[in-house]
């Protein structure tokens, strides 16, 4: 039999370069174990000499190979690889499994930990009964296996009881209150008056509760109950944390760029870089400071290209470094790849547009960014015949100011302010998620913490002001106004539910854009707290 043709190698750069960017947050795996997170991690990929070259590194470590062929399946991607100077291949595996545990192995955890919840709770209040504990998955409800869920009841008297396992994610633990509050709402329908439930008993590992008392400090307690218990799963012993005991909260706040100062100290790199972009599109380019040494050049939210400035070694002179790629893509610039890089700017530019294809993973890549973008340069439509206090200030619109770590949000926020002073936090989802109410709370009450703060005495201003925004305004003392913005059929149903439980104090409006967004923003549901 004849031998296989050889895979070309720009065949197999796009092959991973679209697996990649469809799956941002997918792992590579060699023989099982886990050698990179592509969310920590960056690569390059190079066509030099005939040959597909891989590099991917991160602050553990390094790898370069040789990619020979690769195999689609159906979550992964399989890399036929070699090290150079060897011939014998080794096969390194891209897959969105980030729970390496067997099926088995997880439900057999969930099981136990349902048991041992149900337990717990038994001991803790001996004069309540505990109903069966499930962690069976019921997606009409939206609830999944990783959460227990209960009931204990003396009488008619009854509380909802959810927890969650140490084995899970922080991300999973982190939802636990939505879940929570989903679970009550739907045992207070289904007893039909038959019982009454007090509230919400939540239970999480030791350690992992910070996100959930922050939370908790902003539910109304006229319309429950809300305890919540930290379990030692090795002990089975069960403490309760006081809700009022949230500590502080990991925030801070960045300096607003200096953008006149960036575009003379990047000028000549900024150039150097829009070389490689076609005349005709580089007018759609929109640069973004990441810090006063970086600055990165998007195409509808998606960063394309970086340039960073440094420092020579032993020397006072600055070095200037250009690198190209989206998502964890990253290529250094120079004579030998800049054809490659030429054409990966040319079909980045040809795919990802407004009537581009929902199959194309760069199209589909980074909506929220993509949102967030198209806010930031008109953001006009979402307040359009509403009264012109309330009406948002396009010139004074800024990204994630309260600062989260990289692991804590999966979603992009925007502050502004209305005509009348009053900050507002706009919370962004281009699609369907659970979490949506309380990810928006989560940056609101840290916006409000930084507001409530007055760093300058002598003039008043307040820390958002002496970090440089909102220059020359005045700010409403008033707590800012939330703002929950998607497309309208991205909404998910629990949002509402959750929203019910939310003190007055919060002033929230659910923002609701019509599906062609990316070609135009319009607002086509608008709903108000009636706080």
């Amino acid at each position: 039999m004849p031998a296989a043709p050889e895979q070309p190698p720009a065949e197999i750069a796009q092959e991973i370069e679209s697996y990649l960017a469809g799956n941002p947050a997918c792992v590579l795996l060699q023989e099982g174990k886990i050698l990179f997170d592509l969310r920590e991690a960056r690569y390059s990929l190079s066509q030099e000499h005939g040959r597909c070259t891989l590099h991917l590194w991160s602050d553990e470590r390094n790898l370069l190979r040789r990619v020979v062929s690769t195999t689609a399946r159906k979550h992964s991607l399989r890399l036929a690889t070699t090290r150079f100077g060897q011939r014998e291949p080794q096969m390194l595996e891209l897959t969105v499994q980030g729970d390496r545990r067997t099926p088995t192995a997880r439900d057999t955890t969930r099981r136990r930990y349902a048991a041992l919840l149900e337990r717990a709770m038994q001991r803790h209040s001996p004069e309540w009964k505990a109903d069966s504990f499930r962690v069976s998955m019921d997606l009409e409800q939206s609830f999944g296996p990783a959460y227990a869920r209960g009931v204990l009841h003396r009488g008619q008297d009854a509380w909802a009881v959810v927890g969650v396992n140490a084995e899970e994610s922080q991300a999973i633990i982190d939802g636990v209150l939505t879940v929570g509050i989903l679970w009550l709402h739907l045992q207070r329908e289904r007893a039909g008056g038959k019982r009454l439930f007090r509230g919400l008993r939540l239970v999480l590992p030791k350690g992992t509760a910070t996100t959930t008392l922050a939370r908790l400090q902003w539910l109304r307690t006229d319309a429950a109950q809300w305890e919540l218990y930290e379990l030692n799963e090795h002990t089975e012993e069960l403490v309760e944390r006081d809700a009022a005991d949230t500590g502080n909260l990991v925030t801070r706040l960045l300096h607003a760029p200096d953008t006149s100062l960036a575009r003379e100290r990047f000028g000549g790199a900024v150039a150097e870089a829009m070389q490689v972009v076609p005349a005709a599109m580089q007018a759609h380019v929109e640069q973004r400071l990441r810090s006063s040494t970086e600055l990165a050049l998007l195409l509808h939210g998606l960063e394309f290209a970086r340039i960073r400035i440094g420092a020579a070694a032993n020397s006072f002179a600055r070095t200037t470094a250009i690198t190209f790629g989206a998502g964890a893509q990253e290529t250094p610039l120079d004579e030998a790849n800049e054809p490659m890089l030429r054409n990966f700017v040319q079909r980045l530019f040809e795919r990802r547009h407004a009537g581009g294809s929902v199959k194309d993973p760069l199209f589909r890549m980074a909506p929220e960014a993509w949102l967030e973008s198209t806010l930031r340069a008109n953001i006009g439509p979402l307040t359009e015949g509403q009264g012109s206090l309330s009406q948002f200030d396009a010139a004074h619109v800024y990204a994630q100011v309260p600062a989260f770590q990289a692991s804590d949000r999966g979603m992009l926020d925007l502050l502004t302010v209305t005509r009348d002073g009053r900050l507002a936090v706009l919370e962004l989802k281009a699609d369907e998620d659970l979490h949506f109410a309380l990810q928006g709370l989560d940056y609101w009450l840290r916006v409000r913490w930084h507001h409530t703060q007055t760093v300058d005495a002598s003039t008043g201003l307040g820390a958002f002001q002496h970090h440089g925004y909102f220059p020359g305004l005045r700010l409403s003392p008033e707590p800012p106004r939330l703002y929950l913005v998607a497309p309208s059929l991205r909404i998910h149903p629990a949002t509402q539910t959750v929203l019910r439980y939310v003190k007055p104090e919060v002033e929230w409006t659910v923002l609701g854009l019509g599906e062609r967004w990316r070609e135009q923003v319009k607002v086509v549901v608008r709903e108000r707290s009636s706080g």
